[in-house]
């Protein structure tokens, strides 16, 4: 068993879930409501430029040239989506870039990002890679698997056809190829920190798609929403 194949075999439970989440299903049929993919696809935009940023760290920690291209590569590419089917879908829902600038990341979109830059920018090379990998190799077999159920007719056909298609993964492959070198070549410690970041990461992919689903955005306290402002009392003790 390859390195990968080992986690995804730790991850199966979470893979699963990600493909049977409404999201999902409802894009393979179609039915998506269109202001639910439409604020998807904002946050999706912001999440790839900081994406292409952590790529682009990780790729400085490279321990061959070989390697920094394909990762410089790989952030290239992120941009290159951001900039084509992002486009593609914001054009078609009305979205401007004045409008895409005034709206911040969600919640969910930041909690990600976060991690993935501290990973790049904290942890050492292989760390950085395993948290990286899944957005490339989640996204390639939820592609697939949607593909297998969808019509040509699909609203959401031009997402569809990115990542489930050929040049989408050629790159998943050989950041697999990469995930497995660096597993077959590390230590004890080395492999744990980097099975941890690989399930985090995991957690993140399914966290964002259930966010937005439920176009949920910063939780705010209840003073903020109209409740009595706080009132200071004694001291608690805490035991």
């Amino acid at each position: 068993m390859t390195f990968t194949q080992d986690l995804a075999k730790q991850t199966a439970d979470l893979w699963q879930q990600i493909y049977d989440m409404p999201f999902n299903r409802d894009m393979a049929l179609g039915t998506l409501r269109r202001d639910v993919f439409q604020g998807y696809i904002v946050q999706d935009a912001h999440y790839l430029e900081g994406f292409a940023r952590a790529l682009s760290l990780a790729a400085a920690k490279a321990p061959s040239a070989d390697v920094l291209a394909q990762l410089a590569g790989s952030a290239t590419g992120a941009i290159h989506v951001e900039r084509e089917l992002h486009a593609h879908y914001m054009g078609l829902f009305g979205v401007s870039d004045s409008a895409f600038a005034a709206i911040q990341p969600s919640a969910a979109c930041d909690h990600y990002l976060s991690f993935l830059l501290r990973s790049a920018a904290l942890g050492d090379f292989p760390e950085a890679v395993a948290a990286l990998l899944p957005c490339f190799w989640i996204y390639r077999e939820v592609g697939r698997d949607i593909a297998k159920h969808s019509q040509p007719s699909n609203p959401y056909a031009a997402w569809i056809d990115t990542y489930s298609g050929e040049a989408f993964d050629e790159s998943v492959s050989r950041m697999l190829a990469l995930t497995d070198r660096l597993g077959a070549e590390a230590d004890g410690p080395t492999k744990t920190r980097m099975e941890r970041a690989f399930r985090r990461a995991c957690w993140h992919e399914w966290r964002f798609w259930d966010s937005a689903y439920h176009m949920e955005d910063w939780a705010q306290p209840p003073a903020a929403q109209g409740a009595p402002a706080y009132q200071s009392g004694p001291p608690v003790s805490v035991p």
